[in-house]
């Protein structure tokens, strides 16, 4: 036998190419190491791309490429020799014809010539567009990096947790000796020994087909932190281990306070003098919230006071590792919204039916019999529809059986508490646009009715929705006083329930505490199977009030299980 070296490995030469681009890309390192990057047609025959690859090798470094006019019409020997042939290979080896497109020629798999060089196409390769770690890391609280992809998945992707090795006596750096943690999971939760130490990811991007792209690294900001010990939701976490079963439904309703209304000097120093500065910080509250949210294993989350950044960096990352696919809903002239969760294995979206309460009630015609009525009272209607509240609505089916569909409506009403008559008047334009989908578009689906509603069991807003009317004599007609009386008699058709019932709270802090928050179902047609009990008033008046150290919003999660009847 002779001496044949053994086959090197190939080199790759990537191709990009989707559907929604005209070009594909095209990118490869010459033998003499120079990378080459190359934008073609899709449409355009091979023939045109692998003769462009030919002038583009043979420019090669120097001043090969540079020659002048006339010397490349004499065709100097040098210039003839320097041209490749290059070629393209199809996996079972036959040449791929000159006049097959770009995109149906680039196939995975198949080997480029470029001279003597072989290069193996990996088409559409999975690659990681993004890798990022909170800012903040604490022991005992799970830490869930916002990954995004091209051709792959975080839950295909591969990764490698690494710790800093402590520093040695004598006054050495950590450096940037790294030591592999046992973790391979997509979330990490730093134990107290990491406390000190910062912490780095490494991802390897996977499509679930036994491909993988180029891992990326990503190294924590800062060190892990101690931990505030124990929180209001561990013990509630006792009753919800389990995701439940495919016969039941648990929903969690939570306003988890906006960044954008908790770092104000006025929030601060007048609404939450009691609370540590710390805790306040979005970064602090989103670790909390993120171990707090994936504690319940819910199959039904409706937040409110979601910000935009929180749900795009924060929250959709971290939820959708724990098998939750998020929809959010911005406040128009705001920064923050709402978001409903599903439970992806339980539930996929038929469709969403997303309002803001003040344009419906100018456009739909839904509306115009509500809306003439209120142009009587036009002091009433101003304030209407300045308002930016809006109603998240999504039509969600059983992934077990396709028979089981429901209506999730979320919203967060106005918050003055004069403002009872505005809050009737955004739960009749909500009722109307529940019946028209839960009545008309999917008839009979069951209703579930998540929120901030701002209104206590004893308002007229909780009672027109409990009791399925409102008369035009109720004292919450004339909440701001007789100039802004409007009188109308509402009623909507569904029979719905508040599934935890009406506790003495759902919102404390300093100057108020009251029951604000509520999960209405649909009677009919839904079941209470547990209320999952709220935090003792001792866990809430630890610190004096809400928010904690111990608790990320001034609000407390309404969760329960329901069940179809």
């Amino acid at each position: 036998g002779g001496g044949g070296r053994p086959p090197v490995a190939m080199e790759r030469a990537v191709v990009r190419c989707v559907p929604s681009e005209p070009k594909l890309s095209l990118r490869f390192v010459l033998p003499d190491g120079s990378a080459r990057h190359m934008q073609r047609d899709q449409e355009e025959p091979l023939g045109r791309a692998l003769a462009r690859i030919a002038t583009n090798a043979a420019k090669g470094h120097g001043k090969a490429g540079k020659k002048s006019k006339k010397a490349r019409a004499e065709g100097s020997a040098e210039g003839e020799a320097a041209v490749p042939a290059v070629r393209l290979f199809s996996r079972d080896g036959t040449a791929v014809a000159e006049e097959v497109p770009n995109a149906a020629a680039w196939q995975d798999g198949a080997v480029l010539h470029i001279g003597d060089a072989r290069y193996r196409v990996e088409r559409n390769p999975p690659a990681l567009t993004e890798l990022r770690l909170p800012r903040s890391l604490l022991a005992g609280f799970p830490v869930c990096p916002k990954v995004s992809a091209e051709f792959a998945a975080p839950q295909h992707c591969l990764f490698r947790w690494f710790r800093e090795q402590r520093p040695a006596g004598g006054g050495e750096e950590a450096g940037e000796a790294w030591v592999e943690t046992a973790a391979a999971e997509r979330v990490f939760t730093p134990s107290n020994a990491l406390v000190g130490l910062r912490l780095k990811l490494r991802c390897t991007p996977g499509d679930g087909e036994q491909r993988y792209g180029p891992a990326l690294e990503v190294e924590s900001s800062g060190p892990v932190e101690a931990g505030p010990g124990a929180c209001t939701f561990d013990a509630r976490h006792l009753y919800t281990k389990k995701v439940c079963g495919h016969g039941s439904v648990r929903a969690v309703s939570y306003n988890i306070l906006a960044d954008t209304y908790a770092q104000t000097e006025f929030s601060r120093t007048v609404l939450y003098p009691y609370c540590a500065p710390y805790a306040l910080e979005i970064d602090y509250r989103q670790n909390l919230l993120k171990k707090e949210l994936a504690g319940y294993s819910a199959d039904l989350i409706c937040l409110q006071e979601v910000d935009k950044s929180v749900f795009v960096d924060s929250l959709a990352p971290a939820l959708d590792a724990f098998g939750l696919e998020g929809l959010f809903r911005i406040k128009e002239k705001q920064h923050e919204g709402l978001a409903t969760f599903y439970r992806r294995d339980k539930f996929s979206l038929l469709s969403q039916h997303d309002i803001a309460f003040s344009e419906a009630l100018l456009s739909e015609p839904l509306h115009k019999e509500l809306s003439e009525q209120l142009a009587k009272y036009p002091l009433v209607q101003e304030k209407v529809l300045q308002r930016s509240s809006v109603l998240q609505v999504s039509v969600l089916q059983s992934t077990t059986d396709p028979s089981r569909k429901l209506c999730v409506a979320n919203t967060h009403l106005y918050w003055h508490p004069k403002g009872g008559n505005i809050r009737l008047i955004q739960i009749a334009v909500a009722m109307s646009h529940i019946k028209h989908i839960a009545c008309d578009l999917y008839p009979r689906i069951p209703v579930i009715f998540c929120g901030d509603f701002n209104s206590t069991p004893s308002s007229g807003a909780y009672s027109f929705i409990s009791s399925g009317g409102i008369a035009e004599d109720h004292e919450d007609w004339v909440s701001n006083g007789e100039e802004e009386r409007c009188s109308m008699t509402l009623s909507h058709p569904f029979k719905l329930l508040s599934a935890c019932g009406e506790p003495a709270y759902t919102n404390y802090v300093g100057g108020f505490h009251g029951c604000l928050d509520y999960i209405f179902i649909d009677r009919n047609a839904l079941e209470v199977e547990q209320v999952i009990p709220l935090p003792s008033h001792e866990e809430i008046t630890t610190h004096q009030a809400l928010p904690s150290v111990s608790h990320p919003s001034d609000h407390i999660a309404l969760i329960c299980d329901l069940k179809w009847k």
